[in-house]
């Protein structure tokens, strides 16, 4: 598998199981595996910041092997993962885990991977057609890009206006 995939599966994995074990806890289906230190939580950000770290002075300091390299993609993956999937937390210092920024960080960085995990190498563009097809996907992905965050934008609004008529109308008539 090619370090790519390798990064791409482990962030997904990840993500997902971090997600799934935050709902199994807060249904009361697992008990709490947070890690606390000293009456401190520390938060899964923290331990992916630590294994980004670690793998980055590996990958540097270390000199290692093909096998090394595969354990450093999938820590890597992992890493940006834990980190990620608290992106609200970055931005909102003691906001909620449930944030929607968090998400969206999720799904635009595991694009990315998706995209350098499947696209062709730059060394394989031998023809112009090559390079006209790529700058007119990457135009046609930043009009996307901007028309999705606008949609989210009117999203968010058509929301608040939804919540605001449901608290002000009065109960039907029985």
């Amino acid at each position: 598998m090619r370090l790519e995939r390798r990064i791409l599966v482990a962030f997904l994995l990840t993500f997902c199981l971090a997600r799934i074990e935050a709902i199994l806890f807060l249904t009361h289906r697992i008990p709490l595996l947070y890690l606390y230190l000293g009456g401190t939580h520390v938060h899964h950000l923290n331990i992916g910041i630590f294994l980004l770290a670690i793998v980055g002075g590996f990958l540097l300091l270390g000199h290692p092997s093909q096998r090394g390299t595969r354990y450093a993609a999938t820590g890597f993956g992992i890493g940006l993962a834990l980190t990620f999937d608290e992106f609200g937390l970055w931005l909102h210092l003691g906001g909620s885990y449930w944030t929607r920024v968090s998400f969206d960080a999720i799904v635009v960085i595991a694009a990315l991977l998706a995209l350098v995990a499947i696209a062709p190498a730059l060394r394989a563009f031998r023809r112009p057609r090559h390079w006209v097809i790529t700058a007119v996907l990457i135009v046609v992905l930043l009009v996307f890009g901007a028309l999705l965050v606008d949609s989210f934008n009117y999203a968010d609004r058509l929301l608040l206006r939804l919540q605001l008529i449901e608290q002000t109308t009065p109960p039907a008539p029985r």
